[in-house]
């Protein structure tokens, strides 16, 4: 008996020093972040409608849900109560409340709140990995684990699983044949996902993480390059130099106006092209040709769309693909067949047509104005300014991104996450001291 006690003791011992170890959380946010991006279901390609987490598939709805309750387990136990105050924010309690509303006009609410569900997971996890590391050390180790895991298995299913990794000329879209997409389900996740983790390759060389940074630096823009997307191509050294560069020249806080006048620009070139004349008319004026792929089609069905919905929108999940489009007849001389869309490829004409105009009203200042705010906001120490720095190039790439593509309150879409990682971030460098170690 006094054996088995013994040893019962010594075994409850070392469990309890094995969670109460130092380590731990940064172990625990750096798994649920590459498990977040690699999701349950990788190499799963989806054609033209990427959606890595379906609706009804229960592997997904098991490993998701039992991620976020780690998430809150970890939260529980590690996080500091008063890093984790920095991420409330009312302007983001009144999207969620919009975001809700959505959920319950939707036109079959069952499908959208399972799919309301996932994305409040998406946040809890997010949230998670950004309050559970305590240094600028623990976030190097959370941020390189994470992507080197995920670069690494995305250039090695190049090689093991190529009908998998890359697009074919056998799906639903053979003119992307060839092209990379990892892990993915598309190229246009894999894409801003990859670019990302080039800034995060920026971040560990800014701290002297030499070898790793160099290559999350060097393989993220190979990668991105082999996507075939010369926007996020483009995109990437944009975002390096509009905000490096002023920090070069002592003025770091005008990053936050150059992205800010870059995003206006970017607006009024794509959506203004189809929503003021008199942009539409200079556009075209020096580009005839210009439809964006012809997502201007989209925009235009998108926007007449709205406006018979102006205040309430459609619902979660319930325009493209719903009654609404499904039912609209189809001009032959329509550059695409909105009935096949699964988005609008505009993420914030999709909050519009999803939430309603005053959503996207709201959703503009949580998601766009606040974060330049906070990174103005951010004290003079050198930690926080790295990291900022490193979230604000995460936030002006897929800010700037998201005028092409959509993926705003989407479930636990890879690029959504990392655009929360990014708009939270910078809450919390702007509010929270972030030591070089922890303990100092």
């Amino acid at each position: 008996m006094n054996s088995t006690a013994s040893l019962n003791a010594t075994e409850g011992g070392r469990l309890a020093r094995a969670v109460s170890a130092p380590g731990v959380p940064a172990v625990l946010a750096a798994l649920l972040l590459a498990v977040l991006l690699v999701s349950f279901r990788p190499f799963q390609p989806t054609g033209g409608a990427p959606d890595p987490q379906g609706g009804g598939d229960v592997l997904n709805q098991i490993g998701f849900s039992g991620l976020g309750s780690l998430a809150l387990l970890g939260v529980a136990c590690y996080a500091d109560p008063r890093k984790l105050s920095v991420f409330f924010s009312p302007w983001w309690l009144i999207v969620l409340a919009f975001f809700a509303f959505s959920i319950m006009n939707a036109t079959d609410p069952s499908i959208a709140v399972r799919g309301g569900f996932f994305t409040l997971i998406g946040i809890v996890i997010v949230v998670a990995v950004l309050a559970l590391p305590r240094s600028a050390e623990e976030y190097c180790k959370v941020f390189a684990f994470a992507t080197i895991v995920v670069m690494v298995i995305s250039y090695a299913g190049l090689v093991a699983l190529p009908n998998a990794a890359m697009h074919t000329a056998s799906g639903a879209e053979p003119q992307h044949a060839g092209l990379w997409r990892g892990v993915f389900a598309h190229k246009n996740i894999a894409g801003p996902v990859m670019a990302t983790f080039s800034f995060a390759g920026l971040y560990l060389l800014r701290r002297g993480w030499k070898r790793s940074g160099a290559f999350l630096l060097i393989g993220g823009i190979v990668f991105v390059a082999n996507t075939g997307s010369k926007t996020s191509a483009g995109l990437v050294p944009a975002a390096i130099l509009l905000v490096a560069g002023p920090g070069l020249i002592g003025m770091r806080r005008l990053a936050a106006f150059l992205v800010a006048l870059t995003l206006v620009g970017t607006a009024l070139a794509t959506l203004g092209m189809v929503f003021l004349p008199p942009v539409k008319s200079v556009m075209l004026s020096l580009f005839p040709d210009l439809t964006y792929t012809g997502r201007v089609t989209l925009w235009e069905f998108a926007g007449e769309m709205i406006m018979k919905r102006p205040w309430t929108g459609y619902g979660f999940e319930s325009f493209w693909r719903g009654v609404a489009v499904m039912a609209t007849d189809h001009p032959f001389d329509r550059a695409w067949d909105v009935r096949t869309m699964v988005h609008g490829h505009d993420g914030y004409i999709d909050i519009a047509v999803a939430m309603g105009l005053p959503a996207l009203c709201f959703a503009v200042v949580a998601l766009l104005v606040e974060p330049l705010r906070d990174y103005v906001r951010i004290p003079p120490l050198k930690e926080n300014i790295l990291l900022g720095d490193f979230f604000m190039m995460t936030f002006a790439f897929i800010a700037l991104n998201a005028f092409l593509e959509s993926f705003f309150f989407r479930r636990v879409d890879p690029v959504w996450m990392l655009f929360l990682v990014s708009v939270l971030g910078l809450r919390l460098v702007a509010r929270y001291r972030i030591p070089a170690a922890a303990g100092r």
